[in-house]
């Protein structure tokens, strides 16, 4: 049986690069449309023949940001999927935009272009906060970038961050109140991180950003799961809530380690070609990238075959966010590997009687005190 696929598409380009992002965007005074949006076309045609047609179960233009891409090529790009791929009845289409008030002019157009769920970066409702976070909008514009998303798409989710510097849980549980308030069926809620290589990172090493400790952090991710939850928003993944049936269908595919094809600068991918699972990978710097794309139809810098042993550590690795945890059965077939040979049998009895995992005989998943601790825990429990 043909595995479903979703699409990943990256758009790398931002108007500022944020100071904690380590995601793979750009900052450029002229965005060459035309080029990329060739490109990528050209990409995703080289891509479709390769994997052969499938039943195409989501898109997701991711950044970057998204937003900044001409709705043009969005539809075109649509156009082409559709065509090269089976379209599933309830396609889900979703694009990440940012609140500024020209991106959130655009939304009706991605509307028209066939997109179906929008992803907004709010990040913060406490003007200071997006201060600090380098966002270039405000918490009006945030606001209202909603409001106008909620009339124009069937599903809307938004983004917020926190753990931030100085935040306590009265503060974090008041913000999130007033999220909750506006929000519609999903909120993705994550915890400031500081990743190397950014510009929080050499802040934090002066002593100039100090997040909160780890008991604090812990408080923050209870009272968070308790506020969603009042509002009916439930815990699906660590940093991700959503009302019953909500949930990100597309994120779910890698979560639960289904095959997905990634085209742009930098995207990685995991498909089955040929009866093997393959990790595919774009060149990360845009112009270079669109330069493979034009000679050769594709920006590849990898495409390897999985190992047993490393498709059951991605798999387990993904699938232990999940509050649904891991299917033992799809494991082992996904994997080819047994889950007792893919943990240490020690360090998984200890988590068990602890409190940390939970073992069914047709199911691992890790327990709401596993989550919060679960970096550690999976460091030692996937060999």
């Amino acid at each position: 049986m043909t595995e479903d696929l979703a699409l990943y598409v990256h758009w790398p380009f931002c108007l500022a690069k944020c100071p904690y992002c380590d995601f793979n965007s750009h900052v450029r005074d002229r965005i060459d449309q035309t080029r990329f949006a060739a490109a990528l076309r050209r990409e995703l045609a080289t891509e479709a023949a390769r994997v052969g047609r499938r039943r195409l179960t989501s898109v997701f233009f991711g950044g970057g940001t998204p937003s900044l891409m001409d709705p043009a090529t969005v539809a075109a790009l649509l156009d082409d999927a559709t065509r090269y791929f089976a379209a599933a009845d309830d396609l889900e289409i979703t694009l990440e935009a940012n609140p500024t008030s020209i991106e959130a002019a655009r939304l009706a157009e991605y509307r028209s272009a066939g997109v179906n769920r929008i992803s907004i970066g709010i990040q913060s409702l406490d003007q200071a906060a997006l201060r600090m976070l380098g966002r270039q909008h405000s918490a009006d514009e945030a606001v209202a970038a909603l409001a106008l998303a909620r009339r124009l798409f069937p599903r809307v989710s938004f983004d917020l961050i926190y753990a931030r510097p100085g935040q306590d849980q009265a503060h974090w549980r008041a913000e999130l109140r007033a999220a909750l308030a506006i929000a519609a069926d999903h909120l993705s809620l994550y915890q400031l991180t500081i990743e190397p290589a950014t510009q929080f990172e050499a802040l934090h090493r002066q002593g100039r950003i100090v997040l909160p400790d780890a008991d604090t952090a812990a408080s923050l991710y209870d009272a968070t799961e308790e506020e969603c939850a009042r509002a009916g928003l439930l815990a699906y993944e660590i940093s991700n809530y959503a009302r019953p049936g909500q949930e990100s269908r597309h994120n779910l595919a890698y979560w639960r380690y289904r095959d997905y094809a990634g085209i742009g600068p930098g995207a990685h991918g995991r498909v089955t070609v040929g009866g093997s699972l393959r990790a595919t990978r774009r060149h990360r710097a845009p112009e270079p990238w669109a330069e493979r794309v034009e000679q050769a139809g594709h920006g590849l810098t990898a495409d390897d075959p999985v190992a047993a042993e490393e498709r059951a550590r991605e798999a387990l690795l993904m699938g232990l966010r999940l509050t649904e945890g891991v299917e033992l059965a799809w494991f082992a077939t996904r994997t080819g590997r047994s889950l007792e040979q893919s943990v240490d049998a020690a360090v998984l009895a200890h988590c068990v009687e602890e409190g940390y995992l939970r073992m069914t005989p047709d199911r691992l998943s890790a327990t709401r005190e596993g989550r919060i601790r679960l970096d550690s825990l999976l460091a030692a429990l996937v060999v």
